[in-house]
């Protein structure tokens, strides 16, 4: 019983451990000396058409700071459309990108007149684009939200790579501004600008990066299908359903843009949540990707998203089984176990003392928000068997 007791313990350990460590230095040890994509468009030559897809929900805040940077894209304008679709805003977002539409032509804009969510409303934009131009190799989506902020020179670096007939999407590098010395925001800085490491070296390995941002990303329109009522992680089954059809997807380092980072960790808390929720759904769509698993694609999806998916699973386990074992009477896993009770009891209590005394040390902020993060994973998974039957839901505030 103790001989399982360990087996159960140091597997889940080693799960864990794969995902957020062994993993992205595989990764990075196997992308070293690697270069990326060399098939691109050169700026004298005919370029993709490109459709700009933005769903918007009381985005008042932020839209003309969005819209600006959109209409100050460096591409040939005839080769260039926008739509916004608004998800029945009630602020005044709606007034505000009449105004836009009024003045640039190349604005198309919808304002819906029901709440159904982020996914619905892109599938009927994508439906509105159908009607002026044919979705083909040749033609372009580019997805994005309204709190990102997209530098002159995205939407070309984006662009370029498509020449390559491989590649069917290209992200954006998510870069965050308004970072804080209180809440999360230094931990989300650092957990983000890890994730942008470890896509890069995707990339450049294998071309399978898995799953966009989300914020800003160029996709053939002719891979995009549309997704179904409860789906909550729109660009991931995006993704996925094109990985179905064959080809690379790709991040591209120098088509930077911008998004405020989350300072509070109870908003980040149902945000991760909610993702949660459509991790597992959409791990239940595509879990046939998952084999054969010596392929690039199944050895990047197990070991960089279902195993984080299944983390707090294997904590469960290692906390049960460490009990056992301590409760046994083994010196060692008594030890570990009080090691374990200060990391996910006596970490957060101290860091929630010094918070009242505006003290933010990284270490402990990081533990807090790795614990909290992983309490959100296992929250979506109880909503995901629940049934997911909408997508609708409150956007986080962002401070830019």
């Amino acid at each position: 019983m103790d001989h399982l007791a360990e087996i159960v313990l140091w597997g889940a350990v080693l799960g864990l451990v794969h995902s957020y460590l062994f993993y992205p230095l595989l990764m990075r040890w196997l992308a070293r000396n690697k270069s990326g994509n060399p098939i691109r468009y050169g700026m004298e030559e005919e370029l993709p058409e490109v459709s700009v897809i933005m769903s918007v929900y009381n985005e008042e805040r932020v839209i003309r700071q969005k819209l600006d940077s959109l209409m100050a894209v460096r591409y040939p304008r005839h080769r260039w459309r926008i739509l916004i679709g608004s998800d029945c805003s009630s602020d005044r977002t709606n007034a505000i990108i009449s105004e836009y539409a009024e003045r640039h032509p190349e604005l198309h804009f919808f304002p819906f007149r029901e709440r159904r969510g982020k996914p619905i409303v892109v599938n009927n934009l994508v439906e509105e684009v159908a009607k002026l131009v044919a979705l083909s190799p040749n033609h372009l989506f580019l997805f994005t939200d309204a709190s990102v902020i997209l530098a002159e020179e995205t939407v070309w670096n984006l662009v370029r790579h498509f020449k390559n007939p491989a590649i069917f999407l290209v992200d954006a590098n998510m870069q965050t501004t308004g970072m804080q010395s209180r809440g999360i925001s230094r931990s989300e800085r650092q957990y983000l600008g890890a994730e942008v490491r470890l896509k890069q070296y995707e990339s450049l390995v294998w071309g399978k990066m898995i799953g966009p941002f989300g914020g800003c990303y160029a996709l053939r329109s002719n891979y995009y299908e549309p997704v179904p009522a409860g789906y909550l992680v729109d660009d991931f089954y995006i993704t996925m359903r094109a990985y179905e059809k064959g080809g690379q997807a790709i991040n591209e380092l120098n088509a930077l843009c911008y998004e405020g980072l989350s300072h509070d960790i109870r908003e980040e808390y149902r945000r991760k949540s909610r993702i949660s929720a459509g991790n597992f759904k959409n791990l239940a769509t595509f879990k046939h990707l998952l084999w054969p698993p010596h392929s690039p694609l199944a050895f990047g999806f197990l070991s960089h998203k279902v195993l984080r998916w299944f983390g707090p699973f294997f904590i469960i386990f290692v906390l049960i089984s460490c009990g056992f074992l301590a409760w046994r009477g083994n010196i060692f896993y008594r030890g570990l176990l009080f090691l374990l009770g200060l990391w996910f009891i006596g970490t957060p209590l101290v860091d929630g003392l010094l918070q009242r005394w505006s003290i933010n040390w990284l270490p402990l902020r990081s533990i807090t928000y790795f614990n909290n993060m992983n309490l959100a994973l296992l929250e979506g998974f109880f909503k995901y068997l629940k049934g997911v039957k909408s997508n609708v839901w409150q956007p986080p505030r962002r401070d830019g």
